[in-house]
């Protein structure tokens, strides 16, 4: 019995105290509106302008008020025929509507970002998503 309950007690402090150790709630990725950016950086393998083009958009991030969720990327390598690995970074991000994602469009933090950052990129694409049921 003294078993069961000191075993008891150790579930307890695992589940309770899992986010002092570092593991976060999740947040689940919004399924109403995706916005898929992929960056071409003029010069990629300038160490100084990816740290310059990170550095811009994680402030960007860290100041959106509409992004829900957000994922910066850069290519896996993963060499298939359907694969472009061609671009420099990719950032996704989700919003709860259509209608969120375009106040994001125009926020001050988004155009920062594109004025700051927008030296350092040759090309730009975007592929916006609506959520199916």
């Amino acid at each position: 019995m003294k078993r069961f309950f000191m075993s008891l007690f150790i579930v307890f402090l695992l589940t309770t105290t899992s986010s002092v150790f570092g593991q976060e709630k999740k947040v689940e990725f919004d399924k109403n509106f995706s916005h898929v950016v992929y960056f071409w950086l003029k010069n990629p393998d300038s160490t100084k302008d990816r740290k310059a083009f990170e550095a811009s958009l994680k402030k960007f991030l860290r100041n959106s008020k509409y992004a829900q969720t957000n994922f910066i990327g850069i290519p896996a390598q993963t060499p298939r025929e359907v694969v472009d690995n061609s671009y420099t970074y990719s950032l996704i991000l989700s919003f709860p509507s259509k209608e969120i994602q375009d106040k994001y469009q125009e926020e001050e933090a988004h155009l920062a970002f594109i004025e700051e950052a927008s030296p350092l990129w040759k090309k730009v694409l975007v592929y916006d998503s609506v959520g199916i049921n």
